[in-house]
């Protein structure tokens, strides 16, 4: 009876999430002419696969009732590994999507055992790999920035599963229909298998599913994986949507995808979200990214805006939990 209530809260946060985004848009084509054009809706979407794809996996992290901050400078170095294989190594694109997400997974699983195995808290765990994954790749790549192939080129057909140009020059966004078909995957694992389950427990009344038989060490370290699979996928969606690859560049990535799933309702506390809820809340973060600049407002008070939002967020979740 409580999941279902819970479930049902959700639903209606998902509602919620689904108005502001509704009322972003309004806001800002009514202040901003040029925001009502085709290049901005690209944009958008182009700034959400990866945070996305990143948001999809943390959401696991999270409901279990803690963080995975590696998932923004992870994406960035597996991006800067894979392309220093394909252009000074001469490895396959395929190659290098394969070392993308196996690296993802690798660091997903050294975060499951950090934090699930050793105990770690897991702000600290997850932030001493974000640093470790900083500096991985371009230790590996030699401290450049690389670049993948080009659309126009051979093996550059990667980059059309997220966006396609016709021979008119009309980009069409193919890239939200593989998140669409994501989002409804994860939901369903979230809502209908052991895993969901077992993650939504774990964060609910850890010591109460342990008693239960659950053997939670194993669902623990796999909603790290997930987070870090995600994350590897998160890095080949990077690289294809920009020309270049920098080293140092990602930090604050995570700030978005975890900001993203707290505005769609997963909780801060643990026990509660949807896959659904992740996804509405990233579409908020990046229509301010691409939405405020055209209003006048700068890099300074996209943060400052960003922060507001989380905030009420946050408190949302705490109301709620004190009305129960």
């Amino acid at each position: 009876m409580a999941n279902k209530k819970a479930f049902g809260k959700l639903k209606g946060r998902e509602a919620m999430v689904l108005a502001i985004i509704v009322a972003m848009i309004v806001l800002f084509s009514i202040l901003s002419p040029t925001f009502r054009t085709y290049p901005t809706l690209v944009s958008v979407l182009d700034n959400s696969y990866y945070i996305t794809l990143m948001a999809l996996g943390v959401t696991f992290p999270l409901i279990t009732g803690g963080v995975d901050l590696s998932i923004g400078t992870g994406l960035v170095s597996y991006a800067l590994i894979g392309g220093f294989l394909i252009f000074q190594k001469g490895m396959p694109v395929g190659v290098a999507i394969a070392v993308c997400i196996g690296f993802g997974v690798l660091i997903g699983v050294f975060n499951g055992v950090l934090v699930a195995i050793m105990d770690l808290p897991p702000f600290l765990a997850t932030l001493c790999t974000c640093m470790i994954t900083r500096g991985l790749g371009p230790a590996l790549c030699g401290g450049f920035g690389v670049s993948w192939p080009s659309s126009i080129s051979a093996d550059g057909g990667f980059r059309k599963i997220f966006k396609f140009v016709t021979a008119e020059g009309t980009v069409i966004p193919i890239g939200i229909v593989f998140m669409i078909i994501l989002v409804a995957i994860m939901s369903f694992v979230l809502d209908h298998t052991r895993v969901g389950r077992y993650t939504i427990a774990i964060g609910s009344n850890k010591e109460a599913t342990r008693l239960a038989g659950v053997n939670i060490k194993f669902y623990h370290v796999l909603a790290y994986v997930i987070s870090g699979l995600f994350a590897g996928m998160a890095g080949v969606a990077y690289a294809a949507t920009y020309a270049t690859i920098y080293p140092g560049a990602g930090a604050g990535f995570e700030l978005d995808a975890i900001g993203g799933a707290i505005v769609g309702g997963v909780s801060a506390s643990g026990g509660v979200g949807t896959i659904l809820g992740s996804f509405l809340g990233v579409i908020v973060i990046c229509l301010m990214k691409v939405g405020l600049p055209f209003i006048g407002l700068q890099a300074n008070w996209q943060q400052i805006f960003t922060g507001i939002v989380l905030i009420a967020a946050v408190l949302v979740d705490v109301l709620k939990k004190k009305k129960d």
